[in-house]
């Protein structure tokens, strides 16, 4: 069997790409449904022989690719090579994902990092010009393609994408107006829409992605903070009655009284006024709790935790179960996927990093350091993990509650300028012999010898600190 679902309860068919690549939770909690949807939908029967991957599924047709949505399938692809226990999954459908990012790169062809051409995605049309949020989709997925090119032997593909990725990471900028990162336009498609110059809840989705799978930063840091912070600043409303007073079109999932991160907002004004011709331009004014979660997500996972909370906080008293259903975030429909992305967030907070293949595990608390307790899961096991921070001294603990943990290396976060003058790990208090060493905050701990938990086995790292 495959796997196969709406967006929402009777909404929209086909598994749609550019809305469940959102959704973290599926590929973090039940790995082997999104390995089968990677291998038998997405690289199986939805690819077109030219590796474009049709954004909706059904037995007899295919739906034409959505860029966003590609770029997220290939990201999905390495997250679930990432959450198997070896690398068979990556081996058997390596060149199919392969196919479909060289699909994407045709797309660009100046090899700039920048997609050319009609450019559908998530919200229903098709944009042009120099877009960021899909720009910053398609490094991801650059830098996804050089992570498994690189796991599978093909060096020639691995150093292509890397080329266009870093040229990309340049180009990029040219889309920063000094607050966040923009749509400049294509002068033959006015009549098109876009965002233009508005400030737009997805511009750095890219990186957003990144974080969820450790690709590290694909692009100048300091801006994309920046363009957080201008999310916060110009989309972030306590009250959405004042401004839907105002803009009138758009669905109400987010009513008077009601705090949320609006989709796209325009402070320093220019908006191309075609875009109010087209009925997807309700979509601006909407607050849609997967997209607000992607980028709390992302808050969080840069050290914006407070404003990654809030936005939560928001999303969770809109569904306060004394006003609506607290287990349906509403979008198209009830129960809607893309609301998932939620998971990003438990991923962020706990800075769970994993790759499965390489029995490689560690953590990065966001929330309380000095004393962080969360569940994590893994390839063929989940459990507890537990930090706790003294002045002298830093205890990780695992604690496996359910099936088998490969582990070969561990990686833990130090408080800022705390130095590791020693490392002990044990394993149901018998030591286990290992290595470390330090870049920066991070400690990476190599065992002599890979171990593998079963269920109520307990692992204890204590890292001795200095200054």
């Amino acid at each position: 069997g495959r796997f196969w679902a709406w967006e929402g309860i009777g909404c929209c068919g086909g598994t749609c790409t550019h809305v469940w690549h959102y959704a973290q939770a599926p590929g973090r909690l039940l790995p082997e449904i999104e390995r089968n949807q990677r291998e038998q939908v997405d690289f199986g029967m939805a690819m077109d022989p030219n590796g474009g991957v049709g954004h909706r599924m059904w037995i007899d047709r295919r739906a034409h690719p959505a860029h966003d949505g590609q770029c997220g399938r290939i990201l999905g692809a390495y997250r679930e090579h990432l959450m198997s226990a070896d690398a068979s999954f990556l081996k058997r459908t390596w060149p199919r994902i392969k196919k479909a990012i060289e699909y994407l790169m045709r797309l660009d062809g100046n090899d700039d990092g920048m997609i050319e051409g009609a450019q559908p995605n998530t919200l229903d049309a098709a944009w042009y010009g120099k877009i960021s949020f899909l720009a910053s989709l398609y490094l991801a997925a650059l830098r996804a393609g050089k992570a498994m090119a690189r796991e599978m032997g093909d060096t020639a593909f691995a150093k292509r994408c890397q080329a266009v990725a870093e040229h990309g990471a340049k180009v990029i900028l040219e889309l920063f107006n000094g607050e966040y990162f923009i749509q400049i336009e294509d002068p033959a498609h006015k009549e098109d829409i876009g965002i233009g110059p508005g400030c737009y809840i997805d511009q750095v989705f890219g990186q957003s992605w990144a974080h969820q799978v450790h690709l590290g930063r694909l692009f100048d840091r300091d801006k994309q903070l920046q363009a957080l912070q201008a999310l916060w600043k110009y989309n972030f409303v306590p009250d959405v009655g004042p401004f839907r007073e105002q803009f009138k079109r758009g669905r109400w999932y987010a009513m008077a009284g009601d705090a949320g991160l609006l989709m796209c907002t325009w402070p320093r004004g220019g908006q191309n006024p075609n875009f109010k011709k087209h009925w997807q331009y309700m979509y601006f004014n909407e607050c849609m709790s997967g997209f607000e979660w992607q980028v709390a997500s992302h808050m969080i996972a840069e050290g914006m935790l407070k404003e990654g909370l809030a936005i939560g906080r928001a999303i969770h008293d809109r569904y306060n179960a004394a006003l609506r259903n607290p287990y349906n975030e509403i979008e198209c429909s009830d129960h809607y996927a893309r609301a998932m992305a939620s998971y990003g967030v438990f991923i962020a907070i706990s800075g769970f990093a994993y790759h499965g293949p390489k029995g490689r595990i560690g953590f990065s608390p966001k929330l309380t350091p000095e004393n962080f307790r969360a569940a994590f899961v893994t390839a063929q096991g989940w459990g507890t993990f537990a930090q706790k921070r003294e002045s002298t001294r830093q205890v990780e603990t695992l604690e496996l509650r359910y099936g088998t943990l490969h582990l070969a290396s561990l990686a833990f976060d130090l408080p800022d300028r705390a130095r590791a003058a020693r490392v002990t790990v044990q394993s149901d208090e018998i030591v286990v012999s290992s290595t470390f060493r330090q870049q920066g905050q991070r400690v990476e701990i190599q065992l002599k010898e890979p171990i593998r938990l079963q269920r109520e086995d307990i692992l204890r790292v204590e890292i001795a600190l200095t200054t």
